[in-house]
């Protein structure tokens, strides 16, 4: 899976880039075929410090996206990558389902 991490109007930390490639690479587990993923990072509102992580998947056949905001790049990410999963589960029992 290639990753690509993109910070808008600023320059994210090595910690968090590693930090986002982990809960990403969690991801294979319900897809192997995952080719590429798109991360983009960017501050809706300066002033309140909403947060916002976006995550574009590219399977096979198909593009699935996230957008997650909170407080915290952290959060943003961990809950589009939740978002993420349970859009990856539903895929693949409608893949099972088709089999059959």
């Amino acid at each position: 899976m290639n990753i690509l991490i993109t910070a808008r109007k600023f320059k994210a930390r090595q910690t968090l880039k590693d930090f986002i490639s982990s809960e990403v690479s969690t991801l294979k587990k319900y897809n192997d075929d995952i080719t590429r993923a798109d991360i983009k990072l960017s501050y809706l509102n300066t002033k309140d410090s909403i947060k916002s992580a976006e995550i574009i998947l590219q399977v096979p056949g198909q593009t699935l996206s996230a957008t997650e905001e909170s407080d915290d790049f952290e959060k943003s990410v961990s809950y589009a990558v939740e978002k993420l999963s349970r859009q990856l589960k539903k895929l693949k029992t409608k893949r099972i389902q088709k089999v059959r």
